[in-house]
């Protein structure tokens, strides 16, 4: 990949998080008042945005060892989002076929975060 298309590939992406973030955000307004809705609500809230908010980081990173960490927090966390929203559904709290974009896009966010930490590990041995 040329540097070109990889600035424009990082800045898609930074976006992208954004993007699922703000629509977890507005998932996370439309739940029910109820504890367990809340509960786990709130576990997505914090992990989807936390996705957004390293990959940032990541984008800004210091040096190549902090890069690395933050990537592996964003695999974490967007890992974390899926299961929350599988946990939505499962609970019954929220109808599946509301979910299935976002478990889709959270799915192909840690596919391609994925790739980025194996590559950049690859890289640094």
């Amino acid at each position: 990949m040329d540097t070109t298309t990889k600035v424009e590939f990082i800045s898609t992406f930074k976006q992208r998080t954004k993007n699922a973030a703000l629509r977890i955000i507005k998932l996370y307004q439309s739940l029910p008042q109820t504890g367990e809705a809340q509960i786990v609500g709130k576990q997505l809230l914090r992990s989807a945005t936390s996705v957004a908010a390293n990959y940032r980081a990541v984008c800004r990173a210091r040096s190549g060892n902090e890069q690395f960490a933050k990537l592996c927090i964003c695999v974490e966390e967007a890992d974390e989002s899926q299961l929350w929203l599988e946990l939505l559904g499962e609970a019954g709290i929220v109808p599946y076929a509301r979910l299935t974009d976002l478990m889709q896009e959270y799915l192909e966010i840690v596919s391609v975060l994925e790739k980025a930490r194996s590559t950049h590990r690859t890289m640094r041995e």
